[in-house]
């Protein structure tokens, strides 16, 4: 697997490696014990007693009879990894407007080690239901979200992420290398928005327009619904200038507030 932008080689921590994984393990499954736990990870018991300990007597874990649960300090930690974004009030507020007018799926995404990273999602009335959730990552190349930031990013940049990328093709209509990657970013730029025709999910289709202070980007919008509503004249009609015009509201109120 290609290194992910971003992450420096070097030396790493086992232990580290191995309480953050607990970690990834407990959040997919709560209330998994020891047993369970050194199976999934292929470590021996004692192992992985010695590090839960660690982890609960640091109230980063909590036990509960014979099994563990992430505690409730990841709500204070994912709260200030929320607030380190200067305008998340803004964002929220634009994206919860959104979705109350269209009622469909409203999303905010920006891009970390190369994939998009949803920020905040709000569902409107008439949303469908997606795996997307906020704090988690999808792939640049089949997103709209992701195409979208991708295409606005410094040169060198988009070439790094592009290189690193594996097309995994999630549909018939996903992108599958780095050169019709190249030509959907132009055509973003050149028309200003992103779209997914069913390039991630079947059925599914997404308009997302980026969000810039000055000649940085700093996120995209998007809109999602099902492809029996997003036609593709509504997709580059209507909801493209929808999804254009909150960007714009985010980028005004950012720059002047």
């Amino acid at each position: 697997m290609s290194p992910q932008p971003n992450e420096r080689p070097g030396r790493t921590i086992r232990s580290v490696q191995i309480a953050f994984n607990i970690v990834d393990l407990l959040q997919e499954e709560a209330g998994i014990g020891v047993t369970r736990i050194a199976d999934e990870l292929g470590h021996s018991k004692s192992t992985v007693h010695s590090h839960l300990r660690t982890l609960e007597e640091r109230r980063i874990i909590v036990r509960e009879g014979d099994g563990y649960r992430l505690g409730l300090c990841f709500l204070d930690v994912a709260s200030h990894v929320r607030d380190q974004i200067g305008n998340f009030d803004i964002v929220q507020k634009e994206v919860d407007s959104l979705a109350e007018e269209t009622g469909e799926i409203v999303q905010f995404g920006v891009e970390e080690y190369g994939k998009v990273s949803y920020l905040h999602k709000t569902q409107g009335e008439n949303a469908v239901e997606t795996l997307s959730r906020v704090g988690t990552q999808q792939p640049m190349y089949s997103t709209s979200l992701g195409k979208t930031i991708l295409a606005y990013l410094p040169p060198e940049r988009i070439e790094e992420i592009a290189a690193a990328m594996e097309y995994e093709p999630k549909t018939e209509n996903t992108i599958t290398g780095p050169e019709e990657l190249f030509e959907e970013l132009e055509t973003i730029r050149e028309q200003g928005y992103g779209i997914d025709d069913e390039e991630n999910i079947n059925g599914l289709r997404c308009v997302s327009a980026p969000v810039k202070n000055d000649e940085t980007v700093l996120g995209a919008i998007s809109i999602t619904g099902p492809s029996s509503r997003f036609t593709k004249d509504r997709l580059h009609g209507e909801l493209a200038d929808r999804v254009q015009s909150a960007a714009n509201v985010i980028e005004l109120n950012t720059k002047f507030s």
